[in-house]
């Protein structure tokens, strides 16, 4: 008899699992209600959900029994348009996350190390842990800033080959300095600006039209958020050439399912529909915004992104999350250091606010 569990490689025996926000299916069954009375505000997604012509297009799929293309060629194409960008510098993923799984493949031998700088997205370290890198974590200032000084005496001392920096970060919504970008790209090391947020940030904070010319600027883009496609897994990363080569060894033949492929397309092919659809999260998170901060016990932090962060002042942050869940409303709480004490509302339709902010106002 083989014993299977001492045949896993042990790194992964000792790595921490990964806790994933569940779906409307998992959660109704959990809590005993149905998906129309779930106010699902715990994963930053769009409430509004693909546009119809997406859902349109996906109703009268003619291919599905052909493998998609390997090289993603429309889609990339028609990215190349959308940013002025050569299409040569594109890739496409499954997400922005499979992005990131292939820059550690593509640059990171085990022990080498990356910069990352908590709280913000946990798939930079799940993937670092999983390629066995070494992750030097830079911790955020008490207002969510980067501690700048630090970072730049890390990269010194330690000699990563990379830097992940969500541009809104994520849970806090803030943006770095754009004259810290600069210098960062002084430094010799890979600068990844992961831009899932940006198209709910002011216009001119985006370095994406900077990756041709700087040879250590990764841009990382997903279709989940501002489209509406996040079950369909779609995102792209825009990379210096030098790279290209390299990623199209590692990337998977089909990484990028028909279905998904088509909804990108057709997004990107109604893009005043979605920019409609992103001013109205814009201006639902700044009235959020202006009702939590009317809540005594919370304390909203300014945000850039489609998710607020609230501070909990006098109460457990995760018994509000379970009060709210336990009412169909399900926010996110991290128990994660900096942010026990904190709660992550994700944007929803201004019924959502409604109902989220009179919830809250009978829990004082």
């Amino acid at each position: 008899m083989i014993d299977t569990e001492s045949l896993v490689r042990p790194h992964i025996q000792d790595m921490p699992s990964y806790i994933p926000i569940l779906p409307f299916e998992v959660l109704s069954r959990q809590y005993g209600l149905p998906n129309d009375q779930i106010i699902k505000l715990d994963a930053n997604e769009n409430p509004y959900g693909a546009l119809p012509q997406v859902s349109e297009a996906l109703a009268k799929l003619s291919y599905a029994h052909i493998y998609p293309d390997p090289e993603s060629r429309e889609l990339r194409e028609a990215l190349a348009q959308f940013h002025n960008l050569p299409q040569e510098n594109i890739l496409i993923g499954a997400g922005a996350d499979e992005m990131i799984d292939l820059l550690m493949r593509l640059l990171i031998d085990p022990g080498e190390t990356i910069i990352d700088c908590p709280p913000t997205f946990g798939m930079y370290t799940f993937d670092a842990d999983l390629n066995r890198a070494n992750v030097i974590s830079i911790p955020r200032l008490p207002d969510f800033s980067l501690d700048f000084d630090a970072i730049v005496e890390a990269v010194e001392t330690h000699k990563p080959k990379i830097i992940f920096l969500a541009t809104p970060n994520n849970p806090d919504g803030n943006l770095p300095q754009s004259s810290q970008i600069d210098r960062l790209l002084e430094l010799p090391l890979i600068v990844v600006l992961d831009e899932a947020y940006i198209e709910f940030a002011p216009k001119g904070f985006s370095r994406i039209k900077e990756v041709p010319s700087n040879d250590n600027l990764v841009i990382l883009r997903t279709f989940s958020k501002w489209a509406g496609l996040a079950g369909l897994r779609v995102g792209y990363g825009v990379l210096p050439s030098q790279m290209m080569p390299h990623l199209w060894k590692i990337k998977q033949p089909y990484n990028i399912s028909v279905a998904a492929s088509t909804a990108a397309l057709v997004s990107l092919a109604n893009l005043s529909e979605l920019h409609v659809v992103g001013s109205k999260i814009i201006a639902e998170r700044e009235r959020l915004y202006t009702q939590l901060n009317e809540i005594p016990w919370l304390q909203p932090y300014p945000s850039r992104a489609n998710f607020i962060l609230c501070k909990v002042i006098n109460k457990k942050a995760i018994q509000v999350k379970e009060q709210l869940a336990n009412k169909g409303i399900f926010i996110r709480h991290f128990n994660k250091p900096g942010l026990e004490d904190h709660i992550r509302i994700s944007v929803g339709r201004a019924e959502h606010t409604d109902i989220l902010i009179t919830t809250l106002g009978l829990m004082e």
